[in-house]
């Protein structure tokens, strides 16, 4: 997979927030900042981006994911 269709998805899982995905070879950083990730902590705002992800990390072709979630108000982009 390459970070543009990583992106798609999450685009289409987190239509209002705001992704960018970096990265290659199964490892990719991806940057999500929206008000879905309100009231939730790390690990519940990691869960519900893994649950997008997962197909593609059992089938191999994601290996690492590191995640910086957050809301606009976290990002200071407000």
């Amino acid at each position: 997979m390459d970070p543009s269709e990583i992106k798609q998805l999450l685009e289409a899982a987190f239509p209002n927030c705001e992704i960018a995905v970096e990265g290659g070879d199964g490892k990719f950083l991806i940057t999500a900042i929206g008000s879905v990730f309100e009231g939730l902590n790390a690990v519940k705002r990691q869960q519900s981006v893994y649950a997008v992800l997962n197909e593609h990390i059992s089938s191999g072709a994601i290996h690492a994911v590191t995640m910086r979630l957050m809301t606009a108000e976290e990002s200071g982009s407000t």
